[in-house]
Formats: structure tokens, sequence, C-alpha cells
């Protein structure tokens, strides 16, 4: 029979006022328990979930705890957990609709062993509020009551753990009932509290230990800070003279904060910058520990930081951590302590556009039709959330967002900001470019008319020609030097080509000529002022946006074949028998390529597969006799030039030069545009060639220019990495057996030659790629800027090294051309007049810096959009190429780092999941998850199940892994891994006939660009639309989806200190 209450409810309005609420409150006898212990199931309906009969006794947490340890309460291994409806619309009322959705989904999980018990409507443990008691006493007592009902409906034969944080209730309910526990974390076993119950029950949950920790010593320093700050949740920043002053004392420091997406609430470190890099005895990062400790500081600000006493010092975090917010692994365990600090000031902001995402619609309801203000989500995880004012919030869900950040005030938790603008649909191709492109601050806006207007005339009915002044002033080797070009098939931004002649005296001459773009685009003209804006030709995985307008980048300027061209030339006399350079000419020529080949075609000439020819169009219409002579010719020039790329590389190597590894991924597209397939770049000893000759170029363009103007020119420079980057590099090749000295670039190169397994080629090139990913930056300098010490390219072993042999598609360049030309020039006054001064040099070389970041990571995320794109078609439980063999790399805590060879991919594969399941095999390999637990060793990890069972994974295994995408609708999908076998992945008879054209590294890349070469062909008969659209922003887009080796290893010395969690 049900018995009717009334409940007073006050609830408030948006506009403030408070409104009391009378509602009907109806008892009934019996509500679900959902407990097998209980003595009339069919009274109680208990058709859910029922509670496992597999626990020692049932924990029925408080309101407070729910509120606040609720991720500890998440774990797996917690059991027979009793919320009571009181706790959940406690959570529901005080912390909102994201925390309680949490608790409602955990309710849910039919693998989770909880339950929710209506107490408020059983009419036994339902309690009336006192006069003049509060709502928390009152919300204890009914939690309190409600477990007492539920210890005797069990027949007294199941324990009961009440948890509270509640000293009083502790003392008042601690021993009032036999059989129901009044505990806290902190004392047992009259009175515990959650930490103590965690040490006596469940004392071996090593991660809910460190996690409450956590939450303790979070909710401690808002207490006090609170408290000193006056209710303030950050401390305010010092002003700039005393942090001005501290810097220059040596109390603070100055760096760039850098947070680790993977751990973007946790971690973050800040690097050295400027004197406090040379005045300080660290030689290490910084860590900062915390969002408290950051101090309202947002990644790539410039910081000052003050270091913490070494007792507070903490380490990295060594588990593997997926993307998340909430740093879920934020207790694991950590790695050796590190200098950890507080940040006390900002000396300048980083703040940019950020591309965000909405609340989902029903979080968006949850605050009101009439909210204003939202917390957005930023699709960059290292940048906190912001809160903007906005009334679109739920028409604006479904699409990627442009905000910007106004403030952050010392009373907020998160900062306040504006939105700008909307950039496209979740998930929609265009969008997610367009959110790539606005992350990295890239702006394609089309080439203004007044920048169109300088540009030179090239049409049907007025062709371009070389000037008569031109050829007066340029020596002219359209007649005397067989000039040609190597480079991707369909390439049209031709920068370089080579020559190579004997001379009359017996010696060689090489030749290197580089597109002279500086003759079209001059000084501070308005097509130069947007090239200095953009820095460079941003390559995307399927399209790229360039520097120059499509009239230079793809015709004037670029050196295709068969026509005359203007060109800035460096050639060396050579001896015949040594290659040694003899001496060096520098200057402007008119230059009319031969040959436009093409990587492969190149190859096979150099191979001796002369009948490649009937693929290479100037060999066409040609008699036989005339054939044979060009061919002769040509096959002599390209096996030339192959001899002393050789002797250049060796030359090189024996000072150190290091071989470095990138992983380059071309996505293979359909004629629709969709992905067909994901090819790894495979060398070829002609990449390395025409490498070799423009690295020889650099180099003695570099000397030139430094001795013309010691204190203004351009270089690049590659600083030695820190040694204690080199740490995992050791320790796994020591698993190998192999030794790795890391003492200069010469003992590096040399330990990295020889370390080689005969049987798994893999090997070396990840302990490669290792000691690429520990390598510093290459960066641009003016050398007015910097010692003369600093000069020095570390991976390329050359004391100066520049960029010269790129103006099309690289500003500095373009800057070293205007250089060279000065150098060399007869007016020496009048070149002289266009140079950048020392000063404006250096900030110049701090911009292109900075663009030339955000090339690379920009490309690296394109091409990890189109691994995600490729694989999310594609059902990971059936279709083969979603199973692939993978290589062990890295070891952590819990889990392993996997390297795909045969996509380029590497990612993390758990051992442990979400559940507290470790990865077990069976007697056929094939991987389950089973209750376990994990132990780390230096150089493996060794699951061991509860049954007994052990399975080792060492460093360079071999094992199966399936790809997966995980989608995320805030941020980008990424790739997951999951070992499925402990063995090597076996390719199917089917798959390795399919794949056979595959392993040939020439056929490979003949597939891949005959592909891409198709797909134009087909785009140039599609709608015409697409084109104009093109045509409007005068980008290309297509078919120059490769790099020269040069800029591959540029590439490859991307900035891992983001990386820091991986």
């Amino acid at each position: 029979m049900l018995q009717k209450r009334e409940k007073v409810l006050f609830l408030r309005t948006f506009r403030g006022r408070t409104l009391r609420i009378v509602r009907e409150h109806y008892l009934r006898p019996s509500v679900p328990c959902n407990s097998p212990l209980c003595p009339q199931p069919a009274a109680c309906r208990n058709d859910g979930k029922l509670l496992t009969m597999d626990v020692t006794h049932y924990v029925i947490p408080d309101w407070k705890v729910v509120q606040d340890y609720l991720e500890i309460l998440e774990f797996p291994e917690l059991k027979g957990i009793i919320f009571m409806q009181t706790a959940c619309q406690a959570v529901q009322h005080q912390r909102g609709w994201r925390q309680y959705n949490k608790l409602r989904s955990l309710l849910k999980d039919a693998r989770r062993d909880c339950i929710l018990f209506a107490n408020e409507f059983q009419q036994h443990c339902y309690l009336l509020r006192e006069r003049g008691e509060s709502m928390e006493k009152w919300q204890t007592r009914s939690i309190y009551n409600a477990a007492v009902w539920y210890y005797h409906h069990c027949q007294d034969r199941m324990p009961i753990v009440m948890v509270t944080e509640d000293e009083e209730a502790i003392q008042q309910y601690g021993s009032e009932t036999e059989g129901v526990f009044v505990i806290s974390f902190k004392v047992f076993p009259a009175v515990v509290c959650i930490r103590n119950y965690l040490d006596n029950f469940w004392p071996d949950l090593k991660a809910a230990h460190e996690l409450w920790d956590s939450i303790l010593q979070s909710r401690r320093e808002r207490e006090n800070e609170s408290q000193e700050s006056g209710g303030k949740e950050y401390p305010e920043h010092l002003p700039l003279e005393v942090l001005e002053a501290g810097i220059k004392s040596g109390r603070y420091i100055q760096g760039i904060l850098n947070v680790n997406k993977h751990r973007a609430q946790m971690e973050a470190f800040v690097r050295l910058q400027g004197a406090s890099s040379k005045d300080s005895d660290l030689v290490s990062d910084i860590l900062i520990h915390g969002m408290k400790a950051r101090n309202r500081s947002i990644h790539g600000d410039v910081v000052v930081v003050e270091l913490l006493p070494k007792d507070e010092w903490k380490g990295r975090t060594a588990a593997l951590c997926e993307n998340d917010n909430e740093d879920k692994a934020s207790g694991e365990s950590s790695s050796e302590p590190m200098p950890t600090g507080r940040v006390v000031g900002i000396l300048q902001k980083n703040w940019r556009d950020y591309v965000v995402t909405f609340p989902a619609k029903e979080e968006v309801q949850s605050q009101g039709k009439n909210a204003q203000k939202i917390l957005v989500t930023p699709w960059d995880y290292r940048i906190p959330k912001i809160r903007i004012s906005t009334q679109q919030a739920e028409a604006l869900q479904d699409f990627r967002v442009v905000v910007r950040i106004d403030s952050w005030e010392s009373t907020s938790v998160y900062p306040n900001g504006h939105f700008v603008r909307v950039l496209g649909r979740i998930r929609d191709l265009e969008g997610e470019i367009a959110t790539i492109l606005v992350e990295n601050s890239i702006s394609v806006v089309p080439f203004s008319e007044a920048q169109m207007c300088e540009m030179p005339v090239n049409t049907p009915e007025n062709p371009w020609k070389v000037s008569p002044e031109e050829e007066r002033e340029r020596k002219d080797l359209r007649r005397t030097h067989l000039v040609f070009s190597i480079d991707p098939k369909g390439c049209e931004d031709v920068d370089d080509t080579l020559s190579v002649r004997t001379l009359n005296n017996g010696n060689l001459e090489l030749g290197v000529h580089i597109a002279d773009v500086t003759h079209f685009v001059a000084p501070n003209s308005y097509i130069d002022i947007e090239a200095r804006t953009r820095a460079t030709t941003y390559y995307l995985a399927d399209r790229r946006y360039d520097m120059l307008p499509s009239i230079l980048s793809a015709d004037l300027c670029s050196l295709l074949g068969g026509v005359d061209r203007y060109a800035v030339s460096v050639m060396w006399e050579l001896d015949e028998i040594t290659y040694e350079i003899k001496k060096v000419w520098y200057g402007r020529t008119i230059i009319r390529s031969a040959y436009q080949l093409f990587y492969e075609a190149a190859q096979e000439l150099l191979d001796g597969n002369v009948s490649i020819i009937e693929d290479i169009p100037e060999f066409k219409d040609l008699d036989e006799k005339s054939r044979q002579a060009k061919l002769e010719e040509l096959l002599w020039a390209i096996g030339k030039l192959t001899d002393i790329a050789r002797h250049i590389r060796a030359k090189r190597d024996r000072c150190g030069a290091l071989e470095l590894e990138g992983v380059e991924i071309h996505v293979q597209l359909d004629e629709k545009k969709n992905i067909h397939d994901l090819i790894s770049r495979q060398p070829l000893e002609v990449h390395e060639m025409v490498a070799e000759c423009m690295i020889l170029a650099n180099h003695w363009v570099a000397k030139k220019i430094w001795e013309s103007f010691p204190h203004q020119a351009l270089l690049r420079q590659h600083p030695p990495p820190h040694q204690e980057f080199f740490s995992e590099l050791r320790e796994c090749a020591k698993a190998k057996g192999f030794s790795i000295d890391t003492r200069s670039n010469k003992t590096l190169a040399d330990s990295l030659g020889n370390a080689k397994d005969p049987s798994d080629p893999v090997v070396n090139r990840l302990l490669r790629s290792m000691a690429t990913q520990a390598m510093s930056n290459a960066l641009y300098v003016s050398t007015g800027s910097c010692a003369e010490a600093e000069f020095y390219h570390y991976g390329l072993a050359l004391d100066k090294y520049t960029h010269f042999t790129s103006p099309i598609r690289r500003y500095p360049d373009i800057v070293v051309h205007r250089l060279l030309t000065a150098a060399v020039s007869k007016d020496k006054m009048e070149t002289e007049e266009n140079l950048f001064s020392s000063k404006d040099l250096e900030e110049l070389c701090r911009h292109i810096n900075n663009r030339n970041r955000a090339a690379q990571h920009s490309q690296k995320q394109s091409t990890e959009l189109f691994q995600c794109m490729y694989f999310k078609d594609r059902d990971p439980e059936t279709e083969e190429r979603c199973i692939s063999d993978g290589v062990i790399y890295s070891i952590r805590t819990n889990g392993v780092l996997v390297f795909i060879p045969r996509f380029g991919i590497k990612g993390a594969a758990y051992l442990k999941n979400k559940d507290g399941l470790v990865l077990s095999c069976g007697p056929d390999s094939r991987s389950e998850w089973k209750p376990g637990s994990l132990q780390r060793f230096q150089n493996k990890i060794t699951s061991t199940t509860t049954g007994g069972d052990s399975l080792t994974f060492h460093l360079f295994d071999h094992v199966t892994v399936r790809i997966s995408v995980q989608t995320s609708r805030c941020h980008s999908d990424t790739i997951r891994l999951e070992i499925i076998s402990n063995k090597p992945y076996m390719i199917p008879n089917t798959e390795l006939s399919h794949q056979s054209p595959l392993l040939l590294k020439s056929e490979l890349v003949k597939e891949v660009t005959k592909s891409v070469e198709e797909a134009q062909l087909a785009q140039e008969v599609k709608v015409n639309t697409i084109q104009e659209e093109y045509q409007e922003y005068c980008q290309t887009k297509g078919r120059s989806l490769y790099m020269l080796l040069e800029e591959i290893r540029d590439l490859a010395l991307l900035d891992v200190s983001n990386d820091h969690g991986t």
C-alpha cells in the first residue's frame, strides 16, 4: 500500500530567484533491492542486474564520497557497490549533469558490479528532514538509515560498509548497528575513511591509492589557495618588474610551456629559454605538475617558473594514457623525480584561434534554454576548456567552431573567450582539413589582385621569353651542358636540376641549377611580403597550398623540360679520379632542361634497365641512332652523378653524418578521392644521389654568404641533442646486445651502423627512428645572433649549412638567393640595399621557424586524418588489411608501444584494459582478457593471470596487431592498436600475391605514382566547380605528394618535446 508524503524543494531560477515547490511523494513497501540475498525477490521485483555473490561485503558510499571520489568507485575491482538515490540526487543537483551522467553510465554498465537503490521511495528507508537540520546532515542520515534497512533486508547475511567523510557521522553511527560499519577512507575498523578502506580492503589496488592521493591533494590545494587568495582559483601573477629581477638573479627561470597532450591535465614541461638556458645548472626540462601549478598559462606561453624544493619534485608518468582530459592514468607510477616548479608569471601569451566543439545536446539542455555561458572543448587536448557566451550552442553542436580567448582571471577555473566563426561539420573532410589549418595558424586566402598584377604573363598569345638583357648578364648553359631534373612523377614545382660533364683538362664539372625565383619576386613587393608571411608551401596528404602563385611555382620558375628558364647555379670543378673539389663558381644562368625524369625512371636507368626510356617523353619521336646516342649520354651522366654522390656521402659519413629514419606515408586516392591504400615511402639510390648534390650546394652557398656577410647571413643550424634524450635509445639497443655511443654524431653514426640484426632489419630502422626522435630541432638562424661555433649542423656533420635549393616552396631560400647574388654581384651597393639587417633577419628566422613547425605538424596531422579515414571504413574484425605485423619498441607500465612497418604507424597497445583485465594468450597464441596483473622490467613486461598463466613481451618482439579507429567527437580520431597474438603476423597467400608488387621498391612507387596520376586525370574531367574553386584560390592540389630526401631529413627532426607521455 502506497503512503503519501509531501516533499518540499527549493529551486533557483536562472534569474537568481528561489522558488519553494511542494511535490507529492509516494512511498512503497517494496522497491528493487537487486541483491541475490533478497528473501523476497518477487516482492522486490529484482528484474535488473544483481550484485555478485563473490564479495565479502557491500559498499554504500555517502553522498559526499560519490561527489568527490566517483573516479575511485569506477575501478572495476571495487564490487558490491550500492548507490543510494539520495546520493545520486545530490550529485545531480550539486555537481551538474556531466558527473551525474557519468554516474548513470556506471550504473547502466552491465560489466560493473553496482546498483541503484531507490531509498527515498522505500517506506522504511525514507526519513523526513527535521527542523533546523541541514541538507547535508539529512542526506547522510538517510543513507545510513537505508544501509541499516538493507542489511536487515538481506537477513544480516552480508556486512555493509558505509563510506563517508563526515567525522560526526562516523562517531554517531560507527558502532550503532552490528554488521553495518560506518567508515571513512581514513581509520579502520571502528572508524574508517576511504583511504584506509582502500588500505585494508584493497591494499594491492595501487592505482586507486595513488588516485585518491591525487584527488585529496587537489582538494587540499584548492582549499589552501582559497584561504590564501580570498577564494581565488589561482594565485595572482607577479608584477613584470619582479619577474625580470628574479630571472636576472637566478631565482626564477624563463621558458616556453609545452603541455603533454597525452596527460594535458597533469603534465606540462618548461624548456629553458634565453639567459635561463645559459646560466642555469639544469640539464633537463622543468616539470609543471597539475593545472594549479600551471597558473593559467597555456601551451606555448613564455612563462616564468619558480623551482619547488627537491623533496616536492615529481617524475613523468610512466604509463600509457589515452588522450583523456580527465587524466584517468594520473595514478600510475612515475619515473625518477625531475626538476619541478610552478608558474609565477607569464611574459608572453601565445593565444591564437582555437577550434572547439560545443557540448552535446543533452549537456546544453541541462544548462537551460536561456543559458548563455557555455564550456566548449578545444580540438587540441593541450588547451583547457573555454567559457564563451552564446545562445547558439544547440545549433552549433555538430560543427567545428573557431573561438578566441579574451581573458583568464585568477577567480575563474576556465578562460573566457568569444565565438569567431564556423569551420565545417564534424568529421566532414573539408571541415577537418580546415581545422588542421586553423590549429596551425595557416592562412590559405587567395592571392590578391595587387599581388597577381605583379606576375609575368605567359600565354599562347603572349609567351614569355628570355630577355636580351638577361642573355648578356647571365652565363648561357643551354648549348654546353646536359641539364636534367629528377623528381616525383607529375611534379609541377621543379626547383632543381643537375648537370655533369668532362672538361677539356680531363676534370669533371658538377652543376646544381636552382630556379631563379628572385628574378620574378622583387624585394618588398606585394608578392614578396605574401611569400614572407606564408614562409613555406604547405603539403597535406591530398593537396598543397603554395607559397607563390602557380604562374611562378608551376610555370615560369619551374625548371620544366625543353623550355628556357632562369637559374642560379653552383658549379664545381672536380678531380676526375678522387672527385676532390678544385674550384667553385656561383652565378646566374640560363638553362634548358633536356630531360624531366621521375625517380623510378632514373633508378631503372641506373640499374641498367634501358627499356624504361619508353616511358620518358623526350626519347619519343627520335630515330634509333639519335636515341642510342642520347641514351648513352644520359646513362653516363646518371652513373657519374651517383659515383660523385657516393663519394660526397662517404666523406660526410667519416665526419659523423647521421642516416636519419623518417617514416613517410603516402595516401593513395582513387578517382573519387576515396582512400585506396596507405603506402610507406621506399627509398631509392637516386633519392640519395639528388639529396647529396643538394646538400653539397647548400653547404657551399652557406660558406659563401657567411664569408661575404658574416653578421647577416641566414644559415640552417642543428644543435646537438640533450644526452638524456638518448636514454631510451641506449636501453633499447642494450636489449639486443648493442652498445650506442652518443658522445658525438660520429660515435652515434658508427654505433647505429653496427647495430644491425641480420635476422630482423626492422631493429636498425627502429633504433634510427629513436635517434631521430632524440634530436633537437633544426632551426634557421641569423649569423649575427649567435657565435660561429653554434652554426654547426649536427645531423649532416657540416660546419655551415643553409637552404638554397628550393626557393619555389621555402622563403629562406629566397633570402639566401639574394645574399648569394649580392655576394657575387659587381654592383655591391645596389644589391646589399635589399638585404635584411641582423636584427630584422633574426626576427624573420623566428617567424620562419614557427611556420616551418606548422608545416610539419599540419602534414603529420593530415596524414593521420587519412590514416583514420582509411581504417574507419573497414571492419577490423573481418578486413585483412586491419591485421598486420607489429614490432614492440618501448615498454610502459601498462602496455607497449608498437611500430607497424606496413603502414608506418606507431601507437600504444594496452596490456591492461579499462576493466582491469590483462592480456593473455592461449595455446593457439590468440589473445584474450583475463583478471591478473602486470610487472614491468627494463626491457620486457610480463602479464600474469590469476590462474597463474604468464605471458612476456620483449623489446623488438614481433606481434600480430589489429588496427581500428577510436573516434572522438571533440578531437581528432586516433588509430587504436590491439595485440591479438604474441606471434608474428603471417600474410595469407591470397594477400601475399596481392601485395607482392608492393614488396619491390621501384614497383611500389610506380604503382603509387600511377594511381595518383590517374586520380589527377580523372579529376580534370570532374565537375567544373571543383576546378574553379582551386583556380580561385590559386592553389594546386593532388600531384606533388612526395618530397626530396633532404626535406624528409628535415621533417624527421620534429620537435618531440610535446610528446613526453607517449
